[in-house]
């Protein structure tokens, strides 16, 4: 009879048959076998038991007992379980040890009980059990079927441990204890679609991980991986938050009206600072949030959600920002023209053009601003306006300006070569390029190798890009470039974050008045004003001045009135590719061979 209970419980444990199950087959065979008990499995947590199986007895009895704590007076059971040792009572009338519990029993007619441990590696793992209606003691054969007992169901609740921590590993992140992506997918994909009313997802990023590792060390990133994940939960509530790894975050949230009220808790808890590995870091994170809506998909919310998130980063890091219809688009055409312009770096199809920069007295060309012009697969060649989305990619972004670097310097090679005459070609460079990390070993070994003098060389940063950072990676890289030899334009003068108190404090060469105040050079308009008083201060300060988008002779010669030296626009040239570039050089090249124009050169020109 062992035997035969052994091959039929192994078989269901084997087969992966419930553990709850299996037990209660357990059970119900020792009953078919041995007429007179009653068995009951008890698991055991270290502290409180809890009931597994007792298919027999009444399910009031069974949920009455349930969570019992172990104890040198908590009955059969929970006595074994305290002692790790079986306990046999004949007497549960008069046992103390059953004095707390013999009103739940002693009704359903039995009159003894005893329990045996269930161990594992010396471990209490639970107990097994016989009732009895008679006051008696367990019997050579009750002895030898519980032994038999005992082992079936040490081996069944040990592999269930076995597969729960496995799951609990497959579901949890290692590092903060949170569940993972693989946990937050299985939500998503069959708990959310069972889910009643609507629902909201937040997704968190957490602002400068990268630079408490690069600082302090990966410990420091770690420790406050750690602190985010403790906030963040105790604001989401258990079970709610995930880490899908890296610094980004999910949270749940039941009830779609408090999406906003969650973000904002967990910006609050983000909010003062914390010691991590010994250093003192003040956590941050940008949240993007999204509502499901009637009849989505779960992961068409997470998807609004990243859209959120990325908008957030862009443009309001460290808050919250919750999606809205339509939000996607602009995202959309973002991805779009990052393909094509990845496209375009792999087929070659991104150049230099060059616009001329001339002497607005004498329509001599100085130089030039090299703009990048991309080629389309028809044979169309636009302007990188059309493609502006796309810089906003880092790795774009850092191609694009490589690529506009070595095709410039070959070309001021091949005019140096000839003898052409030209002073400077600018070169626009993004907030990408300054954080890359490497820009001005870049550009050192780019004009070494064509052998280009950095002098040639402007750089020319926007007004967002040079003074819209909170910190000094800008300004630092700047300053360093300066010490090299190559100049710097702030382009777009007037239209970014910039004031003139701004031309005291930052290493700047010469401004690029934006071109929608020369636009509004005409008699009586303020612009005018504007103008004047820019040439003024700028001569005084020793900043070289060009005026951007002239377009009309009249433009040019209030320039020229007002002390404006150099200028730019369709007025004298468009944007031409190389070859007409040194045609135009040829032909109207400031030549700097007599005194007298050297002159001139030292006057208009860096």
């Amino acid at each position: 009879m062992i035997l035969e209970l052994q091959n039929a419980v192994l078989e269901m444990i084997a087969t992966g048959e419930p553990l709850a199950t299996t037990i209660s087959e357990l059970c119900l065979k020792v009953e078919a076998a041995i007429p007179d008990v009653t068995a009951s499995v008890l698991t055991f947590d270290g502290t409180c038991l809890h009931t597994l199986a007792a298919p027999s007895l009444p399910f009031e009895y069974s949920l009455a007992i349930d969570n019992l704590v172990a104890g040198p007076l908590a009955g059969s059971c929970g006595t074994a379980a305290y002692y790790g040792t079986s306990i046999a009572v004949t007497d549960i009338q008069n046992d103390p040890r059953w004095q707390d519990f013999k009103s739940l029993i002693l009704p359903l007619g039995y009159k003894a009980c005893w329990s045996s441990p269930i161990k594992s590696g010396g471990r209490v793992i639970g107990t097994f059990a016989f009732y009895y209606r008679d006051a008696c003691g367990p019997s050579a054969l009750d002895q030898k079927v519980v032994d038999a007992c005992v082992h079936l169901c040490s081996i069944a609740i040990d592999r269930e441990e076995r597969v729960r921590e496995r799951q609990r590993l497959t579901y949890t992140d290692v590092l903060t204890g949170l569940p993972n992506r693989a946990r937050f997918d299985l939500l998503l994909r069959e708990d959310v679609p069972q889910s009643d009313g609507r629902w909201g997802l937040l997704l968190a990023d957490i602002d400068n991980l990268k630079l408490v590792n690069d600082t302090f060390g990966h410990a420091a990133g770690d420790a406050l991986i750690q602190v985010v994940s403790d906030r963040i939960k105790a604001a989401a509530g258990e079970g709610c938050a995930f880490r899908l790894g890296g610094d980004e975050f999910a949270v749940f949230v039941y009830d779609d009206q408090e999406l906003e009220i969650v973000a904002r808790d967990i910006l609050a808890g983000l909010s003062s600072p914390s010691t991590c590995d010994g250093h003192v870091v003040f956590p941050g994170a940008t949240i993007g949030g999204a509502v499901a809506e009637a009849g989505s998909r779960p992961d068409q919310t997470r998807q609004n959600a990243d859209i959120a998130l990325y908008h957030a980063k862009e443009h309001c890091r460290g808050q919250y920002f919750r999606f809205y219809p339509g939000l996607g688009t602009a995202l959309t055409r973002r991805f779009r023209a990052i393909r094509e312009v990845g496209l375009a770096l792999a087929d070659d199809r991104i150049d230099a053009h060059y616009q001329p920069i001339v002497r607005i007295d004498t329509r001599e060309v100085v130089g030039f601003e090299a703009l990048c012009r991309m080629t389309t697969p028809s044979g169309e060649v636009i302007a990188a306006a059309r493609f502006h989305e796309a810089t906003k990619d880092v790795h774009i972004a850092a191609e694009l300006t490589q690529r506009m670097l070595i095709r410039v310097a070959a070309d001021m090679r091949d005019w140096l070569e000839r003898g052409l005459p030209f002073q400077h070609v600018g070169i626009n460079l993004s907030a990408a390029d300054f954080r890359g990390g490497n820009l001005r070993e870049r550009l050192c070994r780019i004009f070494s190798e064509a052998e280009v003098p950095l002098d040639h060389v402007i750089l020319e940063v926007t007004e967002s890009v040079y003074l819209g950072q909170r910190d000094h990676v800008v300004a630092d890289e700047i300053n360093a470039l300066r010490a090299e030899g190559l100049k710097v334009a702030l382009d777009d003068f007037g239209t970014g974050y910039a004031s003139l108190t701004h031309l005291l404090t930052v290493p700047v060469d010469i401004i690029k008045i934006d071109k929608s105040f020369i636009h509004r050079m005409v008699p009586g308009d303020a612009g005018v004003f504007i103008v004047e008083g820019l040439l003024g201060i700028a001569r005084n300060l020793g900043i070289r001045v060009v005026a951007e988008g002239i377009e009309t002779e009249f433009q040019a010669d209030q320039l020229g009135k007002l002390g404006g030296k150099l200028g730019q626009g369709y007025l004298f040239w468009r944007a031409v590719d190389r070859q007409k570039a040194a045609e135009i050089l040829r032909a109207h090249g400031q030549r700097v061979a007599a005194p007298q124009v050297a002159y001139e050169r030292r006057e208009y020109l860096v």
